[in-house]
């Protein structure tokens, strides 16, 4: 593999990626409160939103929408977009070039199944026509840095997933990022970091690792077995969103701060990002999901999370809060 000690930064079309370490975008958490957060600790490469809905993205406000608040601080951001169909492809283009994206992302991973139900997400990699048209039309409509994001599959099939992501490649996809889990592998199983290995193998743009990635170690374990070029970071970087200023200092050797933690000011901090910029019909929800990961740094933390889950206002989740950090020891 790569030296992991010296950062190796991946330069597709203008953007640079440094130190080559991504956030995963997730439904409900890689909004803008947690991506300030994490720009906070330092070490993110590149951000990213959650997946957006080509087809209802063009009538979003972004002044208001919760996929689409961003500060001034948030880049370089990468807008992950969702579609079954390329007919969907050319408004959502114009939208992201209205927003300033500093990248394009297709999402052909996600294994939700209301998701597949409309053949999108993972689906795409069992409809590779269609993946190939969506790409095909995604690059004719911007010259902005395209990735994909895809799994590994419905199965272990070497080949197929070879001629997929070499077909991505041709097709003007920039870079490639693989959860290493197949279609219907649950988060808990242990990802499959050498098929990606595989994949490096047969295509020459860069490739990120994702999926398992929850400390140091594991970061340097998924370089020494994928090869890959860069790795995403999703729900270890939720539980800790100092993990990207870590891994940058202690795996890429970057000139990152150790991160100093406070666990009940981060949790401040995220509350005062959802009351400053979003509508308070999204405060209470983006709280609970932030508080299921958070409070896995603490031994009693599924307190915490049962206490906020049942709250019915965002003073009394504070509140509940409050009282369990008063009590607790990380």
């Amino acid at each position: 593999m790569k030296d992991a000690k010296k950062p190796q930064a991946i330069q597709i079309r203008d953007l640079l990626i440094n130190p080559p370490l991504l956030l995963a975008p997730m439904a409900g958490l890689t909004h803008s409160a947690l991506r300030r957060i994490m720009i906070d600790f330092g070490g993110v490469g590149l951000l990213s939103t959650e997946m957006l809905s080509a087809k209802s993205l063009p009538t979003e406000n972004p002044r208001i929408s919760p996929y689409l608040i961003r500060t001034e601080k948030e880049s370089p951001l990468s807008y992950q977009l969702l579609t079954s169909t390329y007919k969907n492809i050319g408004r959502a283009i114009d939208a992201l070039h209205a927003l300033k994206a500093d990248a394009v992302d297709l999402n052909m991973g996600c294994p939700s199944t209301a998701v597949g139900k409309f053949g999108a997400g993972v689906v795409l990699m069992e409809r590779p026509e269609e993946a190939r048209r969506i790409v095909a039309e995604t690059r004719k409509r911007t010259a902005l840095p395209l990735s994909a994001k895809i799994r590994l599959g419905s199965d272990a099939d070497s080949g197929k997933l070879k001629t997929f992501c070499s077909m991505l490649e041709g097709e003007g996809v920039d870079m490639l990022t693989v959860h290493a889990r197949f279609r219907h592998e649950p988060f808990g199983r242990n990802p499959r970091w050498a098929y990606i290995a595989e994949i490096k193998e047969c295509i020459k743009i860069p490739v990120i690792a994702n999926g398992g990635i929850f400390s140091a170690e594991d970061a340097e374990e998924c370089l020494r077995i994928s090869g890959a070029d860069g790795l995403m970071l999703g729900r270890g970087a939720v539980i800790r969103p100092w993990l990207f200023a870590e891994i940058a200092r202690t795996v890429y050797g970057v000139d990152v701060p150790e991160p100093m933690v406070s666990l009940p000011d981060v949790y401040t901090a995220f509350i005062e990002a959802l009351n400053a910029d979003y509508r308070p019909i999204y405060h209470l929800g983006r709280l609970k999901a932030f508080t299921h990961y958070l409070s896995r740094n603490y031994k009693f933390g599924h307190s915490l999370a049962c206490k906020v889950q049942s709250s019915c206002s965002m003073d009394e989740a504070r509140e509940r809060a409050g009282t369990f950090f008063a009590s607790s020891k990380q």
